[in-house]
């Protein structure tokens, strides 16, 4: 098994892997990390749509897009971030969706989770990637 597919022993270990993985920035506004501006784990899947707590799964966010997602999709939540002006790293949320289709697909399970990934990965593809003025 692959570091990719286990879970590591509590949050703060996921935390130095998904940092050490995918950059020191918040996926949403893109605020590089600081002792001001503290990384969490955030679900792409939120757990209340079947999203399990696992590194396919997790991706580093600060606090406040942690706190203000809430449950609201991923692609609706990079939207809103769009409207707001921040720096929502796209590139970044198609592979997490797509690292975790990989892993279902592979291990299967999480019934509730795959539809709902799914339709979050049909929509980004609709969704196109950002146009600058």
């Amino acid at each position: 098994m692959d570091s990719m597919s286990r879970l590591l022993p509590g949050r703060a270990a996921r935390l130095a892997e998904i940092l050490e993985r995918d950059g020191a920035t918040c996926i949403w506004c893109g605020r590089a990390f600081a002792p001001l501006v503290a990384p969490t784990t955030e679900h792409v899947v939120p757990r209340v749509k079947g999203g399990p707590s696992r590194l396919e799964n997790e991706v580093a966010a600060c606090r406040r897009c942690n706190a203000e997602r809430g449950h609201r999709a991923p692609v609706e939540w990079l939207e809103e971030c769009r409207r707001r002006g921040w720096q929502a790293d796209e590139p970044r949320l198609h592979r997490s969706l797509a690292r975790l289709a990989e892993a279902i697909g592979q291990e299967g399970g999480l019934r509730r989770a795959r539809p709902y990934l799914d339709g979050q990965l049909r929509r980004l593809a609709r969704l196109g990637p950002r146009r600058v003025a």
